[in-house]
């Protein structure tokens, strides 16, 4: 076992299907530690091949934790997750200074590394209702209210995701105060370093990857899932890539092959959006997807001396 007298979390970040899972397992035999799952779409049982768990084999590689742990039934916010994380983390550092950490779910490796800025509670009402907006009007008329009640959140945020741009409004709405007024962009002190790996490739190998995946998911059984899930498609768990297309399916919507194309379209566009997060963080040091783990490993051991 390594000799330090910090703790530290290596966090393996990157878009999806570029291969995180398997270098946070190897990062965790050769550490002798353990993994934490920063995707908040594996949190759920009932969702293992549309969210890509880890297979029985990777989980018995190395001991994972924040994986299938909740069901969709149950509400688990970021903040309930970076406080269980932390709480975990300071567990396992007890006996191994170093913890690994994977996922492409950027703000909850946030969360975890640099803590969430503090929102007030509004009237849970007010998001029902922007949600009802949002299905019937579509997305531009919730932009152009963001823009008139808070202009820096609607230059800052990722405008063209419907959660994003509904949080910020149930904030403004909520407190009467801009939404951005809340950011802080202070960091709460961790008792550990962190470490973090981006793992990169072209566009075009990303997408390749990103297309298999979706046919392998197939393959495995994901239609058959979603069916099951069916009864429970407005549940926001399920508002996801991967469900709601094939949901769109069994209403009739679109034929099966439209289904799995809008699959691999907008996952595409998922792994655009985790890119664009990623990259404003200047902590990261990326690496190709193919390079060897030693590199890697050389270089996190450069790091904790």
């Amino acid at each position: 076992m390594l000799k330090t007298s910090r703790n530290f979390v290596i966090a393996i970040v990157g878009p999806t299907a570029i291969g995180k899972t398997a270098l946070s397992i190897k990062l965790a035999q050769h550490f002798n530690s353990e993994i934490i799952s920063a995707d908040s779409r594996q949190f759920f049982k009932e969702m293992a091949i549309g969210t890509a768990v880890p297979s029985k084999e990777e989980l018995d590689a190395a001991p994972h934790h924040f994986i299938q742990h909740k069901s969709i039934k149950e509400h688990f916010s970021v903040g309930d997750f970076e406080r269980d994380a932390i709480s975990k983390i300071e567990e396992l550092h007890q006996t191994n200074p170093i913890v690994v950490m994977a996922g492409g779910s950027g703000l909850y490796v946030k969360a975890v590394t640099h803590g969430l800025d503090y929102f007030p509670e509004v009237d849970p009402t007010i998001r029902t209702t922007l949600n009802l907006q949002f299905e019937n009007e579509g997305l531009i008329p919730l932009q152009e209210q963001l823009k008139s009640l808070d202009l820096d959140a609607f230059n800052s945020i990722a405008i063209d995701n419907p959660k994003r741009v509904i949080r910020a409004l149930e904030i403004c709405i909520g407190t009467g105060q801009p939404y951005s007024s809340f950011l802080t962009n202070s960091e709460k002190n961790r008792a550990f370093k962190t470490i973090q790996i981006g793992l990169k490739a072209d566009r075009p190998i990303i997408y390749d990857r990103i297309n298999q995946r979706v046919d392998m998911m197939i393959e495995n059984g994901l239609l058959e899932e979603a069916k099951a899930l069916l009864p429970y498609k407005d549940l926001n768990a399920l508002n996801t890539v991967g469900y709601k297309e094939l949901f769109a399916y069994f209403k009739g919507d679109s034929t099966l092959e439209f289904a799995i194309s809008e699959i691999k379209k907008n996952t595409r566009r998922f792994a655009k959006r985790q890119l664009t997060w990623f990259r404003k963080d200047d902590s990261i040091t990326w690496f190709d997807y193919e390079t060897d783990v030693d590199s890697i490993i050389d270089y996190i051991n450069s790091q904790m001396e």
